[in-house]
């Protein structure tokens, strides 16, 4: 296998055959680096320049002359002398240790020597305080060289003169390194590349142990300098990015704060007091559906047999009626097996069940150039939306409230009769809650007081104003610092906001961390070198979602994060948006990428929710071994972005609603600079678009206007036809009335009937931004009433939505916040997402994003006490949604959390209780 060296430095494993698309899609364009009148020729700086562009490296050694091998010796020699003196006078206090890497049975005097050629390295250090100051200036000198050979020294003109002492510490360097291989032969490689061919090699002073060469240090870590690297490697450091290190887990400690006994006594009780109603919920539910099968057994509640279903705790449980996750008991079909969860037995039994339509909504597609504001192309296929509903079936319940299996139209089998079924153990949920009321009897705690003090002047640095709302007390956001996160007080401000619903912005998150790198290139190449060789190959290319048209388009890795960094454009010189999501395509983040996992839990703010591992009041990591758990994340979203809105494909998170709540921090920013030609043309095209906007508009009133015409010359015939039955009727019901008066001798009078006819008229950062819970339903109204002013796949206008919100095909523009507010008065909370900063989503919380720059965000989902009545609301409404929808599955299982939460909860006070005893 041949060794490749990358763009940008990363050493790219390939079966013997070097992909030739690679370099091609993404080029170097660096400028070389100039030799000095230090060094001895273009030699001396070979490898400095070769890191700038990718060329193949060979594992071979440069070979020398016999006369530069005696040459090299005799200055070897003195130049030891020399540097053991001064070692004697200067740092006769440190001691070093070389690791030689070689096995036990090696003898004493080669230990002795390595150890001895070992020390010579630090002696370059230039932040050693007991040297003399010229020997301070050389250093500091030699180190500047060795970062940028022709960078201009900042020193002063006396230290620049001495060249002679220049170069005898440059070959010093050199002579060194050379003098690491002939002691340690194949073991003196680099940490990061696991080379040994390099020029300069750098052992840290703190380990004693690792070496890393001067294209990594450069290339990897360019905010450590060589002398950072010698005082503490980066694998010291804990920001060390070689492929070994990036895929090992354990590395750092991710949690923050230690909970003492009493705290965590403190959260559990909490936790408890918060689940308990919801659990008493679960529990009534099943006591009236224990009731009516009595009924149908014409027995007593306490004597209903229950059978088990056989389910393994690998399987999920869904209704097959509204795919609700079933959690203990529910009816089945003893022939079918068709299952159906106790919500819809109540609606069918009280006759409201709600239709289960299956829909497909598909864009038309009208060619490349009506994308880009121009007309459709004549080619172009006209996609209609094909809207199916089941007839209308007839699934009623028995007098005695028992359910006949669903019909054969909605997957049943329409014969037998669905019986009582359970899973968990009986009377498990009714003990368990019997044991939670007990608990909470015998410990009470006192509330604890409030620790807002964001109505103060004196705290303004701890809120953000995200709202400009009159007479409103929720214009500013909470938003602490990540240091001040780890004190118990603000853990408890944090919950006084977090129990109102509002978001949470928390800064500087990434100061809690080692500082690992989260460029892109990084973490694409740990995931290469992670994965089995069938998986690697596909790697070389990701599927992204290009935001103009909202559809994936596949594209080469390295071309995708050249546009992260560069930008990508149009012909028209629009700017192409592209955004991976859920990347990498794995729901195991942490398998893949273990150490980036590690360092963001350990960025995560407010960890007894947010910890995905051990969080103590995250009811989503109570769930027991062995049972099938939701995905939460973390998920990696990494798109471009640009500061300017476009208006149409813009990198954006379009409007939606999560069912649980979330954590977002931003890991990673790049700007991209548009220039001058570009930003003319996305104005001339941002008028094409407003004008093919408008036109689509007028098309769309004209062709209502039309429809309205027509229905009112319909119904202008319908009523004449109407009103001329009504005559006739009149006329022959007073005829009628005529002869029966004349029969009762002759009295007259006249009765007239009059009908009501009723005429139907039919009408019709990242920048966050994020809606309170009760503005949900005046945003849902204005969605309704411009969705035809949006576009989704295609860049077509959005004709139809089934749930305004839950589609996700919505975004809202600056002039559609401004006529949200003037039509219904209601605005978000909108805020810009700042590098480092970690943003707090509650459950049921409208949201939508726009990058301003190219982002690199980690998100992870989690479940709080605060908000399960939020998360048991939206699992309700998604289940009423019609079949296909993608946002129909119920993925959370937050009945089934809840219950195990109480449990395990019990379980860890039971545990603190004997351990205080």
């Amino acid at each position: 296998m041949d060794d490749i060296v990358s763009a940008n430095g990363v050493n790219c494993k390939r079966n013997g055959v070097k992909d030739s698309s690679l370099e091609t899609c993404w080029p170097e364009k660096k400028k070389p680096v100039e030799a000095t009148s230090l060094s001895s020729g273009s030699s001396d700086i070979e490898e400095e320049s070769s890191v700038e562009c990718p060329k193949p490296v060979a594992n071979q050694r440069r070979k020398r002359s016999k006369a530069d091998e005696i040459k090299a010796d005799k200055k070897k020699s003195s130049r030891k002398r020399k540097c053991e003196d001064k070692e004697k006078k200067q740092r006769s206090s440190v001691k070093k240790r070389a690791t030689t890497r070689k096995d036990e049975e090696v003898v004493d005097d080669d230990q002795k020597k390595c150890e001895q050629e070992l020390q010579v390295v630090p002696f370059i250090k230039a932040t050693s305080r007991s040297r003399s100051k010229n020997a301070d200036s050389a250093d500091g000198w030699l180190v500047g060289n060795e970062i940028d050979v022709s960078a201009s020294s900042s020193r002063s003109e006396s230290e620049l003169s001495d060249s002679h002492l220049k170069t005898e510490y440059f070959n010093d360097c050199r002579s060194m390194t050379r003098s690491l291989k002939a002691d340690l032969g194949e073991l003196a490689i680099c940490h990061q590349c696991l080379k040994g061919d390099r020029r300069y090699l750098f052992i840290c002073t703190f380990c004693e142990e690792r070496l890393y060469c001067f294209p990594c240090i450069k290339k990897w870590y360019p905010h450590l300098s060589t002398d950072d690297v010698l005082e503490k490697c980066p694998f010291c450091r804990g920001t060390c990015n070689c492929c070994t290190c990036l895929h090992s887990s354990g590395l750092i400690e991710t949690s923050k704060r230690k909970l003492d006994k009493y705290e965590r006594f403190y959260h559990l009780r909490y936790l408890i007091v918060a689940m308990l109603p919801f659990l008493k919920k679960l529990c009534k539910a099943q006591d009236q559906e224990i009731e009516t099968e009595a009924k149908v057994q014409g027995s007593v509640a306490s004597q209903v047999d229950i059978s088990e279903s056989l389910c393994s705790n690998e399987e999920r449980v869904f209704c097959n009626h509204c795919a609700t996750s079933i959690v203990d008991l529910h009816r089945s079909c003893p022939k079918c097996s068709y299952e159906l969860c106790l919500n819809c037995c109540q609606e069918i039994r009280g006759g409201w069940l709600s239709e289960r339509r299956e829909c497909q909504l598909q864009f038309e597609y009208k060619g490349s150039r009506y994308v880009h504001g121009e007309d459709a192309e004549p080619s172009s296929s006209s996609v209609s939306e094909d809207e199916t509903t089941n007839p209308s079936m007839k699934w009623n319940a028995d007098e005695n409230g028992s359910i006949p299996c669903a019909p054969k139209e909605l997957g049943g089998c329409g014969d037998s009769v669905l019986e009582l079924k359970r899973i968990l153990p009986e009377t498990w949920m009714s003990d368990l809650e019997h044991k939670a009321e007990t608990f909470l009897a015998s410990y009470s705690i006192n509330p604890p007081m409030s620790y807002c003090r964001c109505s103060s002047d004196m705290e303004m640095s701890m809120k953000r104003r995200a709202a400009s709302r009159n007479e409103s007390s929720d214009n500013y956001l909470y938003s602490p610092d990540s240091f001040d996160v780890l004190k118990q007080e603000e853990l408890l401000h944090f919950q006084e906001h977090w129990s109102k619903g509002e978001p949470v912005i928390v800064r500087n998150a990434l100061n809690n961390t080692a500082g690992l790198s989260w460029e892109p290139m990084v973490m694409w190449r740990a995931l290469c070198e992670n994965v089995d060789s069938a998986s690697s190959s596909t790697m070389s290319d990701v599927k992204a979602i290009d935001c103009l048209a909202n559809c994936e388009v596949k594209i080469n890795t390295r071309c995708f994060f050249e546009g992260y960094s560069k930008g990508r454009r149009y012909d028209n010189f629009w700017p192409e948006m592209l955004k991976l999501k859920d990347w990498p395509p794995s729901d195991k983040f942490e398998n893949l990428l273990p150490r980036h996992c590690d360092e963001f839990i350990s960025a995560l703010p407010f960890q007894e929710y947010s910890d995905p591992r051990s969080g103590i009041l995250n009811i989503a990591t109570k769930l027991p071994e062995g049972l099938l758990k939701p995905d939460l994340g973390p998920k990696t979203y990494i798109a471009y972005g640009t500061s300017d809105e476009l208006g149409r494909g813009d990198s954006v998170t379009k409007l939606h609603c999560d069912m649980s709540d979330a954590v977002n921090i931003l890991m990673h920013t790049t700007e991209v600079t548009l220039s001058e030609e570009q930003m003319s043309a996305i104005e001339d095209l941002k008028q094409k678009h407003k004008q093919q906007n408008e036109k689509e508009l007028q098309e769309e009133i004209s062709a209502i206007e039309d429809l309205k015409q027509k229905q009112k010359q319909q119904n202008e015939k319908e009523l004449q036809e109407q009103m001329s039955a009504v005559e006739a009727l009149k006329q022959k019901h007073k005829q009628q009335n005529e002869k029966e008066l004349q029969e009762q001798n002759g009295l007259g009078g006249e009765e007239v009937v009059s009908d009501e006819i009723v005429i139907y008229d039919e009408t019709g950062g990242a920048l966050w931004d994020i809606f309170r819970r009760e503005d949900v339903p005046k945003l849902e109204e204005y969605l309704r009433k411009h969705c035809k002013e949006f576009r989704h796949t295609f860049c077509s206008p959005v004709t139809k939505v089934y749930h305004p919100i839950h589609d996700q095909s919505c975004f809202l523009t600056v002039e559609h916040k401004r006529k949200l507010k003037a039509e219904f008065g209601i605005e978000p909370w909108t805020f810009v997402q700042k590098l480092g900063e970690a943003v707090f989503i509650p459950a049921g919380c409208p949201h939508q994003v726009r990058n301003l720059k190219s982002c690199t965000k980690v998100a992870v989902d989690f479940v709080s006490p605060e908000n399960i009545d939020e998360c048991l609301r939206l699992t309700d409404e998604f289940r009423q949604l019609p079949k296909n929808h993608k946002a129909r599955e119920d993925k959370l299982e937050i009945k089934k959390m809840v219950i195990y939460a109480v449990e395990q909860a019990l379980k860890e006070v039971e545990t603190l209780l004997l351990d205080r005893s």
